[in-house]
C-alpha cells in the first residue's frame, strides 16, 4: 500500500465536498479529494441547477447564499461553465398568496433582501413564459442564477485537479479513517485534517455519530422537458404560491399561517407530498421542473406517477411554453436535519469534521458554508 501525505482531505465530490476543497485549496491547503464513484451521480446532480438566495432567511443564511452565489461566478469565468444570472419571479393568482408577498416585499430592505413587488401589467417586463390570466402579482428577485448541474460537478474538480493542485481520486471508496490516516483499496494518506461530505450515505464512516445526529433524508422527484424550439426562453426561474409555503425566508409573515391552512384543506395531497414548483432552463434549452418531498429513513426506488401528475398539474397553471413533452425524470435523495438546522456540522474524532445536511440547499449553500469553515 503506497502511503502518501496532503494536508487536508476531503471526502465525498458532491457539491458541498468539491466546496470545502476549493476554499481550502484556495488558502493554500495541499489538498485529496476522494470520490468512492466515477463523477458525483447523486443529488450534485439531480437538481434545478439553482443558486436561491431568495429562499434563505435574512442575515447569516441569506449572506451564506450570497458568498456562494459570487464563487459561482469565479468558478463560471474560470471553467467556462454554464452560469446565468436569470433572477428569479413568484408568481402569485391568489390574493391570500399575495398578501404574503405584500409583507414580505415590505420587509425586505431593512432585511437585506433586493427584490421587489410586480404588478400584474408590469410581469411582461420580466417574462412571457407565464399565464397572465388571473395573475395578481409576482416578486421578482435578480439574485438567482442558473448552472447545469450535470456539469459543473465535473468541472469543478477537473479545475480543482487541473488549476488548484487538488489531488483528485475518483473510483476511489475510503475504508477507513484513523488520525492522521485516511486508507482506500489501494493506498494510505497522512493528513492534518479530514472534511466527511457523504451526502446520503449515513453509514460508511462515523456511522455511530451519523445515528446520534437528528437526521432523515429526503426524496425528491423532477422531470425534464425536450428542449423548447426556436430558442425559446424561459427567462428568469419561476416558482408559484406553494412555494411561499416551502422556504425559509417566507416564514416570519404572519398573512403565511392561514395560507398555509388553505392549502391543506384545498391541496391535502400536495401538502402530503411536500410538492412546490419551481422551473429552471438549462443551457440546452431543456426545462428542469419539480419537485416533491418524502422523508424517511429509506426509500422503494420505484417513482410515484401520481406526484409527477400533481406536479404538472400545477405547472400548468402558471407555464405557457411551447414544448411540455417530458423527455427525463427521476429522482434524488439528500439528508435533512429533522431540528430545523441549516447543516450538520460535527467532530466524530479530533481533526474530522462532518459536513453534510444542508437540507436541499446544496448548490446555494454550500460555498458559503466552507469559507465559514475554513477561516
Amino acid at each position: 500500500m503506497q502511503q502518501q501525505q496532503a494536508d487536508v482531505a476531503v471526502v465525498g465530490a458532491g457539491i458541498v465536498g468539491l466546496a470545502m476543497a476549493y476554499k481550502l485549496a484556495s488558502k493554500g491547503k495541499k489538498v485529496v479529494l476522494f470520490e468512492r464513484n466515477s463523477r458525483a451521480i447523486s443529488a450534485s446532480i439531480r437538481n434545478f441547477g439553482l443558486v436561491w438566495p431568495i429562499g434563505q432567511r435574512a442575515g447569516k443564511m441569506y449572506q451564506r447564499a450570497m458568498h456562494s452565489r459570487s464563487v459561482w461566478k469565479e468558478l463560471a469565468a474560470a471553467t467556462g461553465l454554464q452560469c446565468q444570472e436569470t433572477g428569479s419571479l413568484h408568481l402569485v393568482y391568489e390574493k391570500d398568496e399575495l398578501a404574503v408577498l405584500e409583507e414580505f416585499a415590505a420587509a425586505a430592505p431593512a432585511n437585506g433582501f433586493e427584490c421587489q413587488l410586480i404588478a400584474p401589467e408590469n410581469i411582461g417586463q420580466y417574462t412571457k413564459a407565464i399565464k397572465t390570466e388571473g395573475l395578481k402579482g409576482a416578486l421578482w428577485s435578480p439574485t438567482e442564477m442558473t448552472v447545469n448541474p450535470r456539469q459543473a460537478s465535473a468541472a469543478i474538480a477537473r479545475h480543482l485537479g487541473e488549476k488548484m493542485n487538488v489531488t483528485v481520486r475518483f473510483n476511489t471508496a475510503v475504508n477507513g479513517i484513523s488520525m492522521p490516516y485516511v486508507e482506500t483499496k489501494d493506498e494510505k494518506w497522512k493528513v492534518d485534517q479530514v472534511y466527511v461530505c457523504s451526502g446520503a450515505d449515513f453509514e460508511t464512516l462515523y456511522p455511530a455519530a451519523y445515528a446520534t445526529a437528528p437526521l432523515t433524508k429526503c426524496k425528491l422527484q423532477m422531470m425534464r422537458t425536450i428542449p423548447q424550439p426556436g430558442n425559446w426562453q424561459l427567462g428568469p426561474a419561476l416558482c408559484a404560491g406553494l412555494t411561499l409555503a416551502h422556504y425559509a425566508s417566507f416564514s416570519d409573515c404572519a398573512a403565511l399561517t392561514p395560507l398555509k391552512q388553505r392549502f391543506e384543506q384545498e391541496m391535502p395531497e400536495y401538502v402530503k407530498w411536500g410538492i412546490h414548483l419551481l422551473i429552471s432552463q438549462n443551457g440546452a434549452g431543456e426545462l428542469t421542473i419539480g419537485d416533491s418531498h418524502e422523508y424517511g429513513p429509506d426509500f422503494e426506488p420505484f417513482d410515484k406517477a401520481f406526484i409527477n401528475d400533481l406536479i404538472l398539474k400545477y405547472m400548468h397553471t402558471f407555464l405557457e411554453a411551447p414544448a411540455y413533452t417530458i423527455q427525463e425524470q427521476w429522482h434524488g435523495i439528500y439528508p435533512k436535519l429533522t431540528n430545523g438546522g441549516t447543516e450538520l456540522v460535527m467532530s466524530p474524532e479530533k481533526d474530522v469534521t462532518i459536513v453534510n445536511a444542508l437540507s436541499g440547499a446544496g448548490m446555494t449553500l454550500s460555498f458559503g458554508l466552507a469559507e465559514e469553515l475554513t477561516r
